[in-house]
């Protein structure tokens, strides 16, 4: 009988080694084509990111993924990932502005689950415009403006808060009070009423810090989707509630049941979303409401956050700029042109404002991944390049806005007078900070109504200065690029 035991042992042992010999043999040779023998195989690159989406996970969750980018492509053009990345003019209007599928890699925004297909993550164009149609009525400047008292209150509860920290002298930390401004926006706009975070003073359902965590999860799972429908992403989780984006999918639930109860409900975007279903019920289906609720929530909160922060960042880096703003805004407020909180189309009206917030767009873009597009049949030629169908073609939107050939040779730095220049209606068109073409962001103009009155108000109302001028802020790449670490102190200018 042992010798029947160990005869079989032995064989078990054989098989086992045999397995592991065909998986390496597998790997090696899947190594050896996608490095060598593909159409992409002359592109240069390092060597792991030629063949594995590993390269890009590293440098995610290092955190300035950015920064690799930038550099590779300043040294090779063209720069080979398991997808091409490119940043050539042309790629605009032939990847962004055409009407081509999207990479696998949009599909990890299907929150909580894959039967929650969002715009962010339908990768069909066509069905992507569909699902746009039903819900534009919301985006649309003319309804958002219609809320533009409602934004007002909380930017009043925003500046109340502000002066009780004025007057106690301590530090303001404005990663935290710009991410709760634009929560409680999203609420008003959305649900018709606010979740209640610059109210509180606190960070409601951890929504801020769970948000952190999605994006760095978004941004690493994201190349292996498949997995994460798995596991993570699985609907039988949802139940259980334990993905990363459970936290939105929660608070848009609770918003919406409130809002079911709420006597003074407004014609918000979920109310429009609601028409549209009612009148196009066979257009609209019922998880594409909490689908867009959620998306909206999901991407609209940390991308202004981290916007707001950085022309404010960047004006106190460099003053010459916040003195050139502060006189536009203050010889604009003794012609009696702007109101105790500033409103949208008045703030549109400071061009030197608009030019240092286009100039923050351009330098420190929210979304730091890239936008991949797949080359469709008939394949495509940019820049002189000829890439065959299928391949994964991918702007990303820090190395296209270092791009000298289109920004200047001054595009490393932080300069909003080139947005004057003649050319401007040029560089404009290559401003790709909320995407381009069909998958352009839907909540753009909400962010860009935001962001004008919050910054210009702030910037009448209040003297603002580093802490400590001498420590840099810090910010990973790891989706989002949001700062932190930089308190200020403020000090009142205007009387309210």
């Amino acid at each position: 009988m042992g010798l029947v035991n160990v005869s079989t042992g032995a064989a078990m042992l054989d098989l086992r080694s045999f397995g592991a010999v065909i998986l390496v043999c597998f790997v090696v040779v899947r190594i050896i084509v996608r490095r060598y023998w593909t159409p992409i195989a002359d592109i240069l690159g390092p060597i792991l990111a030629s063949f594995s989406a590993l390269w890009q996970v590293y440098h995610l969750w290092k955190g300035h993924i950015e920064e690799e980018l930038i550099s590779l492509h300043k040294k090779h053009g063209y720069f080979r990932e398991n997808e091409v990345s490119v940043s050539h003019p042309d790629a605009v209007k032939q990847l962004l502005h055409a009407n081509i599928a999207k990479g696998p890699w949009y599909s990890i925004f299907s929150m909580p689950d894959y039967n929650y297909v969002n715009q962010m993550s339908e990768l069909n164009p066509r069905r992507h415009i569909e699902k746009y149609r039903n819900i534009a009525a919301g985006f649309a400047l003319s309804n958002i403006i219609k809320f533009e008292p409602h934004v007002d209150a909380v930017l009043q509860n925003l500046e109340e808060h502000l002066d009780k920290l004025c007057d106690s002298g301590e530090s303001v930390e404005f990663d935290k009070w710009f991410s709760f401004f634009a929560f409680d926006v999203l609420g008003e706009v959305t649900f018709s009423k606010s979740f209640g975070f610059i109210e509180t003073g606190t960070d409601v359902r951890n929504a801020v810090e769970n948000t952190k965590v999605l994006a760095r999860y978004v941004a690493a799972r994201g190349h292996y989707v498949w997995f994460h429908n798995l596991t993570l992403g699985n609907p039988l989780l949802s139940r259980i509630g334990i993905q990363p984006s459970s936290h939105i999918f929660d608070t848009c639930l609770a918003a919406i049941d409130e809002r079911k109860r709420n006597p003074e409900i407004r014609n918000d975007m979920m109310q429009r979303w609601l028409d549209v279903r009612d009148k196009y019920p066979d257009r609209m289906a019922e998880n594409e409401l909490l689908a867009a609720a959620v998306g909206n929530v999901g991407a609209g909160a940390d991308t202004v956050g981290a916007t707001a922060q950085a022309l404010i960042y960047y004006l106190l880096r460099h003053p010459k700029y916040l003195q050139r703003v502060r006189e536009e805004i203050d010889t604009a407020q003794a012609r009696g042109e702007l109101s105790p909180m500033v409103q949208y189309n008045e703030a549109q009206k400071l061009p030197f404002l608009q030019a240092c917030l286009k100039e923050t767009y351009r330098y420190h873009s929210a979304v730091v991944g890239g936008l991949p597009r797949v080359v469709p049949p008939g394949g495509m030629t940019i820049g002189g390049r000829y890439f065959p169908e299928g391949i994964v073609l991918s702007i990303n939107t820090w190395v296209f806005h270092r791009n000298p050939e289109i920004f200047g040779e001054d595009c490393d730095s932080f300069k909003p007078d080139r947005w004057f220049q003649k050319d401007t209606t040029n560089i404009d068109s290559f401003l790709i900070h909320w995407g381009a073409g069909y998958n352009q962001c839907p909540g753009r103009n909400l962010a860009q109504f935001e962001l004008s009155k919050l910054l210009t108000t702030l910037i009448r109302d209040y003297d603002i200065e580093l802490v400590d001028p001498t420590k840099e802020w810090v910010f990973k790449s790891q989706f989002l690029a949001v700062p932190s670490g930089w308190p200020c102190r403020i000090r009142r200018r205007m009387t309210k």
